[in-house]
């Protein structure tokens, strides 16, 4: 007799069809690699609604120059802050509102969870 898991295992079409491309995966697997730290989270909390200077990231955080410097390069290249400089400061701010939607989706589904 035939096992009725095996007709839904081979479904016609191809699972790799719905596979996104392997550029889009790299891309978007750096992309959640900047939520994936409680340091790096709590910064882009901080940029929610605001752009903030990184010595008043350092205060808030209480966390050295260095290491918040370490984690705002790792969200630089996640694509999820960007910078501009004035004088000898530098602000921070997330990157576009797209950022901030999964922010707040990350954060409600933790909500849940908690």
């Amino acid at each position: 007799m035939d096992d009725p898991a095996e007709s839904i295992c081979h479904a016609e079409a191809s699972l790799h069809d719905g596979l996104p491309d392997e550029r889009i995966v790299r891309e978007t697997v750096g992309l959640l690699k900047g939520f994936a730290d409680a340091t790096r989270l709590k910064i882009l909390c901080l940029l929610r609604d605001q752009e903030v200077c990184v010595h008043e990231i350092v205060e808030a955080l209480d966390v050295s120059q260095s290491a918040v410097s370490h984690q705002l390069r790792t969200l630089r290249n996640a694509r999820l802050v960007r910078s501009r400089r004035e004088g000898r400061h530098v602000y921070y701010r997330l990157a576009d509102a797209h950022v901030e939607e999964m922010l707040d989706n990350a954060l409600s589904h933790g909500e849940e969870s908690a």
